[in-house]
Parts: C-alpha cells; sequence; structure tokens
C-alpha cells in the first residue's frame, strides 16, 4: 500500500477542535496517520498519492454502534444461506462502508460466520467496514425462538434448534435457571471458544408484549459483567424497562445500548443524572421527524413499534438536554425485498416506501444525523456522537475515531460541511479505510439478500 496525502483540506478531527482549513493529512504506508498539520509545515513523502482537498471537508470514518450484519432473519432465509452466514455479514460490511461507515458493531448474531468475515475484512481478503462484534445476546435465543421470530409447528424442531445453536453456543435462555456461578463459567467458556469482541446480555427480555420480565437477577448480572471484565471485554445490556436500565447503570456497564427504551415510561431524573454523572454513552435509536410522524400515523402496520418510537424521542430530547452523551446507532440489518415481503415478518414496516427507514445499513445512518440535528443536538456533538464517541464507547479509540497521529487512516473527504448541514453527510468524495481509497463501485455488487437502498431505489 501506497501513502496517501490529503492536501488543502478542512480537516474536523473530532477531537472537539475547530475545524482547520488549509491542513494536510499524511497516511503512511501501514494505514496509520503519520501527519496533520497545516499544509506548509507538513512534509510530503516521494511517491506518494495525492488528494486535492481544496474546497473539501475531511472527518473521521463514520461508525455505527449497533448493527446487525447477519440479515437472515425468516424461516426461508435461515435455511437456504445456512452455509453462507459469514457471506450475508460480508456483504452487509460492503453496504455499510459504500456510504461512509468504516466500522460497525455487531451486537446480536451468529459468532461463527461475524469472527469469520471479521477476519476475513482483517486480512484483506474481503472488503468491509472494519467489523467487531458479540456474538448472542447472553440469555436470548436464536432467530427462530420466541426472543426473534417463532416459527411455529412448520419447521422440524431439531432443526429449528440446530439453526438456533448457532447464535446460541450454549449461551441461550437455559442460563437463566441457573446459578450465577455457573451463568459465569458459560460466559467464559462463550469467550474462550469464540473470539468475540465484546459482550453483550438481557437484563430484561426481548418479548415485544406489554408485560416484561427480568432474565437474571443481581448476582447472575455481576457474574457476566465480571467474567466479561476479566477477558477484557466491554459490556452493555440489552434493555427495555426503567428498572433494567437503573441495574445496567448501577453495574457501571461501559454503554448503553438503546437505554432510551424503556416501556413508554420516562427515564427519572435522578437515573438520568446518574448516567450523566457517569459519563455513560448510549447508543440511542434516533429516528427523523418524517419517520416518526409515520410511525404515529400509520397504527395497523406499526402496532407496538409506535409507542416505542414516541416514548424514546421523550427520553433522547431529555437525555441531550442533560448533556448525556448520544452514539449512532441504527439496529440495522442488510435487508432486501425478500425480507420486507416477507408477510410474517414485520409486515408493512420495513419497504422503501416509507419515510426515512431507521434500521437499513448503507441508508440509514444518514437518517440517525438528520434526526439528531432535529432532536436539538449540535452539529459538533452530531460528529463526536458518530466516530469518537463510540470508539472511546468500545475503548478502540487508540485505533480510530478521531483524526490523530498514530490512529488509523478512516477518513471521510465530503464536498461540504458537515458542520452546516446533515445533508453533507451523504456528499462522499472519498472513503478512506485503513489508508487505502475504497472504490466504492464495486461494493455490494451480486448481494445473496442485502439490497441497496440508496443506489436501487433512489433514496
Amino acid at each position: 500500500m501506497s501513502p496517501i496525502v490529503i492536501r488543502n483540506a478542512t480537516v474536523i478531527d473530532a477531537t472537539g477542535a475547530d475545524p482547520k482549513s488549509g491542513t494536510t493529512i499524511v497516511v503512511g504506508a501501514d494505514g496509520a496517520i503519520t501527519a496533520v498539520g497545516p499544509d506548509a509545515s507538513v512534509e510530503i513523502p516521494q511517491g506518494v498519492e495525492v488528494v486535492d482537498g481544496t474546497g473539501k471537508y475531511v472527518i473521521p470514518g463514520l461508525m455505527d454502534a449497533n448493527v446487525h450484519l447477519v440479515a437472515a432473519r425468516t424461516p426461508d432465509t435461515l435455511l437456504d444461506f445456512e452455509e453462507n452466514y459469514h457471506d450475508l455479514a460480508i456483504e452487509a460490511a460492503q453496504l455499510t462502508l459504500k456510504y461512509g461507515t468504516t466500522t460497525v458493531f455487531d451486537t446480536w448474531g451468529p459468532a461463527g460466520p461475524l469472527t469469520t468475515a471479521r477476519d476475513m475484512i482483517n486480512k484483506g481478503e474481503a472488503q468491509g467496514s472494519r467489523v467487531y462484534c458479540a456474538g448472542n445476546i447472553i440469555g436470548l435465543g436464536g432467530p427462530l425462538s420466541p426472543d426473534f421470530v417463532n416459527p411455529g409447528v412448520f419447521l422440524e424442531r431439531d432443526r429449528v434448534a440446530a439453526i438456533n445453536e448457532v447464535w446460541e453456543r450454549g449461551t441461550g435462555p437455559e442460563l437463566s435457571t441457573m446459578t450465577a456461578e455457573q451463568v459465569g463459567d458459560r460466559v467464559a467458556q462463550y469467550i474462550e471458544e469464540t473470539g468475540v469482541d465484546f459482550i453483550k446480555w438481557a437484563i430484561d427480555d426481548h418479548n415485544p408484549a406489554p408485560g416484561k420480565f427480568f432474565m437474571f437477577l443481581d448476582r447472575a448480572n455481576r457474574a457476566i459483567v465480571d467474567t466479561a471484565r476479566k477477558y477484557g471485554k466491554t459490556v452493555q445490556a440489552h434493555t427495555t424497562t426503567v428498572e433494567a436500565l437503573r441495574t445496567e447503570v448501577e453495574l457501571d456497564a461501559d454503554l448503553l445500548q438503546h437505554g432510551e427504551i424503556t416501556a413508554k415510561q420516562p427515564i427519572p431524573e435522578f437515573l438520568l443524572q446518574e448516567i450523566v454523572r457517569k459519563g455513560i454513552p448510549t447508543a440511542a435509536l434516533i429516528v427523523t421527524d418524517d419517520h416518526l410522524n409515520w410511525a404515529k400515523h400509520e397504527p395497523a402496520a406499526v402496532g407496538m413499534l409506535r409507542d416505542m418510537r414516541t416514548g424514546a424521542e421523550v427520553n433522547q430530547r431529555a437525555m441531550i438536554a442533560a448533556g448525556a452523551r448520544l452514539m449512532l446507532t441504527t439496529d440495522g440489518f442488510a435487508y432486501g425485498s425478500r425480507v420486507w415481503n416477507h408477510p410474517g415478518f414485520r409486515a408493512g414496516t420495513l419497504s422503501p416506501n416509507i419515510p426515512e427507514l431507521s434500521i437499513m445499513l448503507g441508508y440509514s445512518h444518514f437518517n440517525w444525523i438528520k434526526g439528531a440535528h432535529q432532536k436539538g443536538m449540535t452539529p459538533m456533538e452530531v460528529l463526536r456522537s458518530s466516530t469518537a464517541y463510540i470508539a472511546e464507547a468500545y475503548k478502540v479509540d487508540h485505533l480510530i475515531g478521531t483524526l490523530e497521529v498514530g490512529k488509523q487512516g478512516d477518513l471521510l473527504v465530503l464536498n461540504s460541511d458537515p458542520l452546516a448541514s446533515p445533508d453533507a453527510y451523504r456528499d462522499i468524495q472519498h472513503i478512506v479505510k485503513g489508508g487505502a481509497i475504497v472504490d466504492r463501485d464495486k461494493l455490494a455488487k451480486d448481494t445473496l439478500i442485502a439490497e441497496d437502498l440508496i443506489a436501487d431505489y433512489g433514496l
């Protein structure tokens, strides 16, 4: 790989510093940034690829704090692609990279295929966003379980169990019947066998029904956190109620995943202030005003999703006003028409005809950025919420997240100012990942299940 130089650009490095015009960035042959400074003071190496940054804006590559790269969520796709889940992950990672998301954090999926895709991308055997993954949500079942899509009586039960086990790997619902010590042992075994990058566990259940129950109580929750930290893994939880959120905050989680979703109950002031005091960032499922308005007026299609969105918005605005850190998260999949036309899976909620969809990879991160502006987040905070804050929460900020010497050369060259308009994030001139300019035209071609909503539907 030859060094890359971007000259005479305006650099917004996501540290919180003001934009710096007339700046040159040098990315070395190893993919790391070797210089960031005024044009006149930066020495340009011989034989480098030079990009003219005049009139351009350079920011770190975007990140998504919560994705699901394996998009097979219906019985037919899970069966058809049973041997190709890693290929589904790679095509989803290509779709995210194509539109400026250079790093993603997969918080629920099959650990084996995900780590295979992660390692192939890291070795240069496949293209895609940099991937960090957790595998299964500790305590929840696989995709064909009551926690996600219950197949009923239409598939043979051993077949269903075999597919679910690709996700669960011994960390499914049976853990809720075990002692805290046994739970800790299972988590340790899971980490050692899978090589996942971080741990996510379920404090309360994933059932969409109004009633909620705790998956684990005090000692078991503590055993999961302590075991993960023993292995140097960051921890986060699935929570959907105020008390589950309070449990996660008391356990000092590294980040709160959709912590603003609290079953239509506003986050109490004391808990909100504790989140701010501890500096725990929240990966928040922000949607745009147009999408929220659609959800409010389509009860037949959306059902409980409508109430979740409206309740979450109240909490999001309160968190922004209180000074809590929010992070870009889409909770997204690389779905295609085969999934969104499935009558048994979120019928009516995934079509490209729906305004500014929030969970489609390669597209919805732009809607998150727009929605964050609409909720009152400052433009600089939006940028940092999409880059530096996520890297800090996952403890990879020594590698990525800001444009500083020594960090990986993950960056976007934009044609317009992202601090002036959220639309600027779409206006991409170049994507650089690990010091290499990405050929966007080669990404996400001939996909198995994913569809590119921007290229294919003009969104």
